[in-house]
């Protein structure tokens, strides 16, 4: 199966002001995150706020540079300081925000919001235009007659259907999904879920679903990638991850999610303390500071990723066998 982006390493810090006559500190939002992704498959990023889901998403779209790493795409690394590359691989990646109540301009009709793209990207006719963005409404559900209409005129399932539509404009391989159904009802939520996945099938998209809710995650996800702090702290297939969690960090986050299957179910584990700060992480393993099963190894070496029974995960106690529930 053709790898159409693959990730090495990426960083990005930050420089931020602490405070009046205070040096300058730095912020590892990301801080060395390596995958691949594959034609018509999907990669979920998983972990709590501030962990570095959206920073990566930025990165991913060229929003924002990296500080260190590689991005390759379709095997060959891209130099996106040049303005026509960078054009160019943009056309290939896109984006849907989680807010579809602030990501539609509302002083557009949304025929313009769909043809926006192409007007920059392409030199189609007028009449081209309109017949690709009628087109792409009725890929997503919505009527002819919505074209004329403003975004306040609909419903949030709606908008991020028109949102999905944009996104798919310039035919990219790849769909970035920034938390996409967490501001929509539950009921919308799965339309908007079953839409996304149908549209994958049908157009071979590879899709970065971003996403704290780890039951859409099971539902949506091939492979999962957990973060915490910046980090990656385990790495499966949807099967490994949700079936024979290895991280103590995953399986706390499993364990705050209803699961219909009770072999599935894991006893409620109530994670001690605060995240760190960003400014200020926990030498050794970032996750030390909350794991019950943190021995001094944890607090002076940082772990890396390594192959487990299933999944790949960074932790010392897995290594050194000292988890219980793996026994």
């Amino acid at each position: 199966m053709t790898v159409v982006l693959e990730a090495k390493n990426l960083k990005k810090h930050y420089e931020v002001t602490t405070g009046f006559m205070k040096p300058k500190a730095n912020v590892r939002a990301l801080d060395g995150v390596s995958f691949s992704l594959k034609a018509g498959k999907s990669l979920a990023v998983v972990g709590e706020s501030g962990c570095g889901k959206s920073t990566l998403a930025k990165l991913l779209t060229m929003i924002e540079t990296p500080t260190d790493g590689i991005l390759e795409f379709e095997g060959q690394v891209k130099d996106i300081s040049n303005a026509s590359i960078l054009k160019e691989l943009r056309k290939h990646i896109q984006i849907i925000f989680q807010n579809p109540y602030g990501s539609l301009n509302p002083r557009k009709k949304i025929g313009t919001i769909l043809e926006e793209p192409l007007i920059i990207n392409t030199d189609f006719s007028a009449a081209e235009r309109k017949e690709k963005a009628l087109a792409m409404l009725e890929k997503v559900g919505m009527r002819p007659e919505h074209y004329h209409r403003y975004p306040h005129m609909f419903s949030g399932g709606q908008r991020q259907r028109i949102a999905i539509a944009r996104g798919l404009m310039m035919n990219p391989k790849i769909l970035i999904a920034d938390e996409p159904v967490s501001a929509l009802d539950v009921s919308v939520q799965a339309q908007v879920l079953n839409l996304l996945m149908d549209l994958q099938e049908e157009l071979n998209l590879a899709y970065v679903f971003i996403s704290h809710d780890l039951s859409i995650v099971e539902h949506i996800a091939d492979e999962v990638m957990v973060m915490y702090l910046g980090k990656v702290v385990e790495f499966g297939t949807k099967e490994q991850i949700f079936s024979k969690p290895q991280h103590p960090y995953t399986r706390a986050l499993l364990s705050s999610t209803p699961r219909i299957n009770p072999a599935h179910r894991i006893e409620k584990i109530r994670l001690k303390g605060e995240l760190p700060s960003p400014l200020n992480p926990p030498t050794g393993c970032a996750f030390n500071t909350r794991c019950q099963f943190a021995n001094d190894r944890c607090f002076k070496e940082t772990p890396e990723l390594i192959v487990t029974d299933s999944s790949k995960a960074a932790c010392f106690a897995i290594a050194e066998q000292r988890l219980d529930y793996l026994k």
